[in-house]
């Protein structure tokens, strides 16, 4: 590649910015990208302020913490009202069951100032028990880990890449712009390494800073020699490491859906398929799992998420779960499939016509 052609790519780029960050079809991507920003910000003021009701609540309605931990399923309601004394919240109802007989229920809350906890009594008899407790550090860079894996990359990154980069030729087509740059005196080549990279450009720019600033909005919440503990012992790690998945995947994620775009007249139906692919992955067998991407995204994540606990207990049972891949092997195999991936669409570039009558 000479000098006129590295002034050419980085022409390509300045233009194709420009429709990468201010056109109205990528409004959503923001959307997506940016969503999990503000429910860390939500969560970071109502925590703080759960925490002072709840402490206020304590003042009021002194309950010891040991005696709250000594609860469990099958206690009586009178024995626990002598232990705690009075909650601070209760409701009482009935139910009709079979046989015409009606159960009284009762629902009580108590707190140690620190931990909420609910109480559901059936004819004077415990029968359900939950706790909520505070928020910590490590609790909440778990819960930050499951929302990355199932949320940001499967959904966010994923359909943000195929918004931008499907549209990088595709889109051209259907505005029937595309001639413009097939007029112009560069190599095909070119022009597709220009646009790749400024897809590439503007899915990192957008994810790369949504992924900063979730986990500043994460840690908001905490107080500043907490945070800087967490930070110097792990936090700096698994953030570099956050943003680094989150580039990869746009750079891997971007280069299959501009192939889509290249050679499909309609890229929705092979992204659709890519998607089923990706989110398959977690039930695939372990030979399997290793031909999709995000196999090597999640072996590249700082901490390994937990499979969603909601899921019905039929799907948790065809969970199959791998030992993750090295971390040089993994960027190995995203650097090849991705590379592999460009390359082919360089060459069907190659040969690209246009017919608006068809496309």
């Amino acid at each position: 590649m000479n000098m006129q052609e590295m002034v050419q790519i980085v022409a390509i780029i300045r233009l194709e910015l420009r429709k990468n960050f201010l056109s109205r079809r990528v409004i959503w991507v923001y959307v997506l990208a940016f969503a999990p920003v503000l429910l860390y910000i939500a969560n970071s003021i109502y925590a703080p302020r759960e925490q002072a009701r709840l402490a206020a609540i304590a003042a009021r309605h002194p309950v010891a913490a040991a005696d709250l931990s000594s609860l469990k399923n099958g206690d009586s309601l009178d024995d626990i009202i002598k232990k705690l004394g009075e909650p601070y919240e209760q409701h009482t109802g009935r139910r009709r069951v079979e046989g015409g007989r009606t159960n009284e229920r009762a629902w009580y809350r108590y707190t140690d100032g620190q931990s909420d906890v609910s109480l559901m009594f059936v004819n004077g008899v415990l029968r359900r028990l939950e706790r909520d407790d505070p928020e910590t550090l490590p609790l909440i860079s778990a819960i930050f880990a499951t929302i990355f894996r199932f949320y940001y990359l499967r959904l966010a990154v994923f359909f943000g890449c195929v918004g931008i980069f499907t549209n990088l030729f595709r889109g051209e087509m259907l505005d029937k712009s595309l001639h413009f740059y097939l007029l112009t005196p560069m190599r095909r080549e070119v022009l597709l390494a220009g646009k790749y990279l400024s897809g590439l450009i503007a899915t990192g720019v957008i994810f790369v800073s949504s992924t900063a600033l979730q986990w500043v909005a994460m840690l908001w919440q905490f107080k500043s020699a907490e945070v800087a503990a967490f930070l110097a012992a792990q936090g700096w790690s698994h953030l570099f490491a956050y943003l680094g998945v989150t580039l990869l995947a746009c750079a891997g994620y971007g280069a299959i859906f501009m192939a889509a775009g290249l050679v499909f007249r309609n890229p929705v139906v092979p992204a659709a398929i890519v998607l089923l692919w990706e989110s398959a992955n977690l039930f695939l067998p372990v030979a399997l799992k290793k031909l999709s991407l995000i196999f090597y995204l999640q072996s590249l994540s700082p901490v390994v998420a937990a499979p969603d606990n909601s899921m019905p207990p039929q799907l948790m049972l065809l969970i199959s779960e791998a030992a993750p891949t090295p971390s040089l092997v993994a960027l190995g195999c995203l650097f090849i499939v991705t590379t592999v991936v460009i390359v082919y669409s360089a060459l069907r570039a190659r040969n690209l016509e246009i017919n608006y009558s068809v496309d």
